[in-house]
C-alpha cells in the first residue's frame, strides 16, 4: 500500500489540519442542546467517524475540539499523538500495532486537550480512524495559534513549533 493508493481507493480529500480524510459515518439522530454540556452551542449528532491518513512529510496541526476523539489504528506505521491536557501536561501516545513496543491499537484524546499527530519517526504513513462523540462539528474546532500556545506553554515551544503552521 502507498499513500497515493489509499487516497484514491478510500476517496480521501485534504484535511484542514493536515493529511487526508473521509467522513465514513455521521449518526442521523441528534442530541439536543439541552442534553449537552454548556460548551456546545447547538445540537450535535450522536457520533461521527472518519478515515485519516498522514504521511511522514506532513503532520496534523495542534488543535482542540469540544468532544472526546478516539483514534483507531488500521495500517502503515504508528501514529504519534501529542497532546497538552488542561493541566499543562504534555503526553505522547503511539497508536499502532506493535504492542510489544508500547503502541496501542486505539487511544482517546479527551475534549478540550490541545492535540496533533504525526507518523512515528522512521515510518512512511499512518492510516487511522477517528471516532468523535458527540459528533464532530467544525464549530467545535479550534486550530492552535503558535505564538499564543508558546506563550502559554514555553516549556513545549519546540514541539509546538513543529506541530503548528
Amino acid at each position: 500500500m502507498t499513500v497515493e493508493f489509499l487516497v484514491k481507493k478510500l476517496d480521501l480529500i485534504s484535511h484542514p489540519e493536515g493529511g487526508y480524510f473521509k467522513e465514513m459515518y455521521r449518526s442521523e439522530e441528534l442530541i439536543p442542546k439541552s442534553g449537552l454540556p454548556h460548551r456546545f452551542a447547538a445540537a450535535r449528532t450522536f457520533a461521527t467517524a472518519i478515515y485519516f491518513l498522514i504521511d511522514a512529510n506532513n503532520f496534523s496541526a495542534l488543535h482542540k475540539i469540544k468532544s472526546d476523539e478516539t483514534w483507531h489504528f488500521y495500517a502503515g506505521d504508528a501514529l504519534e499523538v501529542i497532546e497538552i491536557d488542561e493541566e499543562g501536561q504534555l503526553m505522547k501516545t503511539a497508536v499502532g500495532n506493535k504492542l510489544e513496543a508500547g503502541e496501542v491499537f486505539q487511544y482517546t484524546v479527551k475534549a478540550g486537550h490541545w492535540f496533533g499527530s504525526r507518523v512515528k519517526h522512521g515510518g512512511a504513513f499512518s492510516l487511522v480512524g477517528c471516532t468523535v462523540a458527540p459528533g464532530f462539528d467544525f464549530q467545535d474546532f479550534e486550530m492552535a495559534n503558535r505564538k499564543s500556545l508558546c506563550e502559554q506553554y514555553p516549556q513545549y515551544a519546540e514541539i509546538i513549533e513543529q506541530l503548528t503552521r
